[in-house]
């Protein structure tokens, strides 16, 4: 069967989840990857209301959309980064408490924690996320770290991050982290660091973007079999390079949209992501969960664009052919 297809609702947070979930069933949507900020997924009162969660299912059963994964990447940011003011933003205001960075950080893992029981509560296997890092001020900058500092870079990430592994362990959820720039990992070889920090726990896996490859220069499907048991959730997200000889690949401080960008977000089929390629290469490491659209693209309209995502991925997806030995070739032949 195609894999089912979500909406990640984390760029749709400013809306009620209720107009949401009615606008992701019309457009075709079979599911959602709910985000725990605005008024989706409140993770305090799912877990001091007992009748929370299932009043949230209940909704979303109206719509005929399930939850096959919970994201809290913006409380995730938290756990391991060195904090400054632009996390307030991010946060609850019980996580930033008194801004202090180390209670901070201190909140943001409880709140991971309690993120994982609410996903159990509810019957998700999957919660979804950053992990900040306080390494990444150092991606190529100066003075260049020596092998020390990153060393205990990496060691304070898994110091921070394993109790909340051992919630997940418990809870029955694994935790898919979004390899992504400003993230203790952002490419297959700082992934490959980050697995080996946490001494390979299975709890540990990946939102595989191929977004965020793209742009980098990478190809995502070496990064898919590289780790193929470690793919734990998929992104659909498009991005589109605009080197012109003046711009590069960091940004220059532009914001999204900007037309001097060096790469910007795109609606799915818009950008210059192979996604034949992408769907082969999850064929190949027999990955069979969703495939979660997170719409993104300053120069499109988001419902235009959503709705059009949904059909582009649901056409672009298909079987892979049945392996030699299995049950299915027998039938086939």
């Amino acid at each position: 069967m195609p894999r089912s297809v979500l909406l990640f609702t984390g760029p749709w947070a400013d809306l009620p989840l209720e107009e949401v979930a009615n606008r992701a069933s019309d457009w075709g949507y079979q599911g959602l990857e709910l985000c725990c900020w605005g008024d989706h997924l409140e993770v305090q009162r799912a877990l001091s209301d007992k009748d929370y969660c299932q009043r949230k299912l209940d909704l979303l059963a109206r719509y005929d959309l399930t939850v096959p994964v919970l994201s809290n990447h913006r409380v995730g940011q938290a756990v391991a980064d060195p904090i400054d003011d632009r996390h307030q933003a991010l946060l609850p205001d019980y996580v930033w408490g008194d801004g202090q960075p180390e209670g901070v950080r201190q909140r943001a893992a409880e709140e991971m924690m309690a993120t994982i029981r609410v996903a159990q509560q509810m019957g998700v296997g999957v919660v979804a996320g950053f992990t900040g890092s306080p390494l990444w001020s150092y991606v190529v900058g100066y003075p260049a770290p020596s092998a020390d500092v990153v060393a205990a870079g990496f060691a304070d990430f898994a110091r921070r991050w394993h109790p909340i592994l051992d919630v997940c362990r418990d809870c029955g959820v694994r935790f898919a982290f979004e390899v992504h720039p400003g993230q203790i990992a952002f490419d297959l070889y700082s992934a490959e660091r980050a697995l080996d920090a946490l001494d390979g726990r299975e709890e540990f896996g990946f939102l595989f973007d191929p977004s965020h490859f793209h742009w980098q220069g990478i190809d995502p499907v070496e990064f898919l079999r590289r780790f193929p048991q470690r793919i734990y959730h998929v992104h659909i997200k498009d991005v589109i390079l605009n080197l012109n000889g003046r711009n590069g690949l960091l940004g220059s401080y532009l914001p999204s949209g900007d037309p001097r960008r060096g790469w910007d977000v795109r609606s799915p089929g818009r950008g210059g992501i192979d996604w034949e390629a992408i769907i082969r290469g999850l064929n190949e490491i027999g990955y069979d969960g969703p495939l979660s659209v997170e719409w993104r693209d300053p120069g499109m309209n988001r419902d235009f664009g959503a709705e059009e995502a949904c059909r582009f991925v649901k056409r672009l997806d298909f079987e892979p052919a049945a392996r030699p030995g299995s049950d299915r070739a027998f039938r086939e032949a």
